[in-house]
């Protein structure tokens, strides 16, 4: 029966395709889960679908792969990005981990006024990401984008993606998601001190920007980015 290991990989695959494992790989499917050669796991790479894989080569420091047949087929996420202001380091964690699992095509940590957090580990988030692909049965994984101001974003964005301003101010009244109009689209949280009144304002002003509440309290930033995508996937995404 075959493993339920997964692994993210960079190479690509296809039937027959060798796959040599990182230094990290390798300690972690032969020495932390004491796997060998012969075993049988799933690796993607976010291109070219899942695949069942042969262990041919164990070692403690490295490791090789063979492709054997592709288990399903690539299956990426609708056309959604997540744009947050990160807060602490454990549920900064959490948000990518969730967005990764919840299924989003970019994470893009942002800058405002009231963030509390102006720094970040792109790798370490990136690393989350993998790890969540890997344990969801998801193969692909999102990007983490650098911290960017938010009013950097908003300089240059493309008004053809829409985004979903999920507002603390307007707690407590009613959104309509069931017309939103089809096309790419970004989902924005605010920090733990919600959004200035300027940000707000431009916000508003943007034609992009479809403000929304996410009902009667104001939820926590890792809170209000699992709900928020989770209204948008059942309203436009691949959970209808």
């Amino acid at each position: 029966m075959a493993s339920t290991i997964r692994l993210h990989v960079e190479h690509p695959l296809a039937a027959g395709q060798t796959v040599a494992l990182s230094r990290e790989q390798a300690h972690y499917l032969f020495g932390v889960m004491r796997k060998g050669v012969g075993e049988i796991l799933e690796v993607f790479n976010g291109r070219d679908g899942t695949w069942t894989a042969e262990v041919a080569e164990a070692g403690k420091r490295a490791g090789v792969l063979i492709c054997r047949e592709r288990r399903a087929a690539q299956r990426d996420p609708p056309d959604v990005w997540l744009l947050f202001a990160p807060i602490k380091k454990a549920r900064t964690d959490f948000i990518v981990e969730k967005a990764a699992e919840l299924g989003v095509r970019r994470i893009c940590p942002v800058q405002t006024e009231f963030t509390n957090s102006e720094r970040i580990r792109r790798d370490r988030l990136q690393a989350h990401a993998v790890e969540a692909a890997e344990q969801c049965g998801g193969n692909f994984v999102p990007e983490v984008a650098g911290i960017a101001p938010l009013g950097t974003l908003l300089d240059g964005w493309d008004a053809r993606r829409r985004l979903l301003f999920c507002d603390e101010a307007l707690a407590g009244s009613a959104s309509d998601l069931t017309d939103l109009p089809a096309g790419p689209w970004a989902v924005l949280i605010g920090p733990e001190g919600g959004f200035s009144a300027a940000e707000r304002d431009r916000l508003r002003a943007s034609e992009a920007a479809h403000p929304v509440s996410l009902g009667p309290r104001i939820l926590r930033a890792d809170t209000a980015a699992v709900a928020a995508l989770t209204l948008w996937q059942q309203a436009l995404g691949d959970w209808r």
